[in-house]
């Protein structure tokens, strides 16, 4: 189960599977842009979770497992793009 403050982006609980597909994409594109290589292992985990091989538990806790910088980067880089019109 997630936490229900882990529930935005691609973790929110009532998304299509296209809408989640799309939202884990750009996760991925952000965390390879900010991070680099040391984004490999959530990136391998957000690209296996867009075919269901993973789960958004695992790649929560990738996402958590960033250095503390890396992290903030990513969640802010993300918010950003996703803001409200």
């Amino acid at each position: 189960m997630i936490p229900a403050a882990d529930q935005w982006g691609p973790f929110a609980l009532d998304l299509r599977p296209g809408e989640r597909m799309a939202r884990l994409r750009c996760l991925r594109a952000v965390v390879h842009l900010t991070c680099g290589p040391r984004g490999d292992d959530l990136s391998d985990k957000l690209r296996r979770a867009e075919v269901s091989t993973v789960g958004p538990v695992v790649v929560l806790a990738a996402l958590n497992a960033l250095d503390p910088l890396d992290r903030r980067r990513v969640l802010a880089s993300y918010a950003a793009i996703n803001r409200p019109v």
